[in-house]
């Protein structure tokens, strides 16, 4: 076991032995005609300075498209929500499943556009080979895991939308604006963990 996978583990334990209010989602603009259940995988590299990896959708693609975002898309009949994220984690940038340690799933994220999402918190090893697919994949970097666990690194903005206002967090990383989805899954995850306590 390596240190970073026992710390996530107990920090993941406590923080969903507690309640935690004022959970982030967009529950209340999602488009209800047009929904799925979907998962992502939150992959924590397992060393000293831990950091996740996230992923830039082509600019091509019909949701979120250019959008900083962790590997993920919806889960297949038959599914559940850990077995979609590691397939997604495979199709998106080679990474196979036996060398995912998964803690488990954390609180689910209701998008605007109607992704129900369940994050599935989990490690990797450092310096895991990634074999990104062009058609899924733009380009992939590594974020520091204790960057996107501070809430003072992220800036609050809001935005009128679908008739009404929408808060939402964003930062930049190295020229990546993480921010929507991605940001708010983010949050919550910080707000479980209690990283800096």
């Amino acid at each position: 076991m390596s240190a970073i996978f026992e710390r996530l583990t107990d920090l993941f334990t406590q923080g969903h032995k507690r309640d935690v209010a004022d959970l982030l989602t967009d529950a209340r603009f999602a488009d209800l005609d047009r929904t799925a259940d979907a998962a992502v995988l939150i992959a924590v590299t397992e060393c000293d300075n831990p950091a996740v990896l996230l992923t830039q959708r082509p600019r091509t693609m019909r949701d979120h498209p250019g959008q900083v975002a962790f590997p993920g898309g919806k889960i297949d009949d038959g599914e559940d929500a850990v077995e979609a994220a590691l397939r997604e984690a495979w199709e998106e940038l080679g990474i196979e499943a036996e060398q995912v340690r998964v803690i488990g799933t954390t609180d689910r994220y209701q998008t605007g556009t109607g992704f129900d999402i369940t994050p599935v918190l989990a490690t990797v090893p450092a310096n895991l080979p990634i074999y990104p697919d062009p058609r899924e994949v733009e380009s992939w970097f590594e974020a520091p895991l204790a960057k996107l666990m501070d809430r003072s690194a992220w800036s609050e903005n809001e935005v009128f939308w679908k008739g009404a206002m929408r808060h939402y967090y964003e930062m930049d990383h190295e020229g990546y604006r993480i921010w929507g989805v991605t940001a708010a899954i983010c949050i919550n995850l910080s707000r479980r963990l209690a990283w800096f306590d």
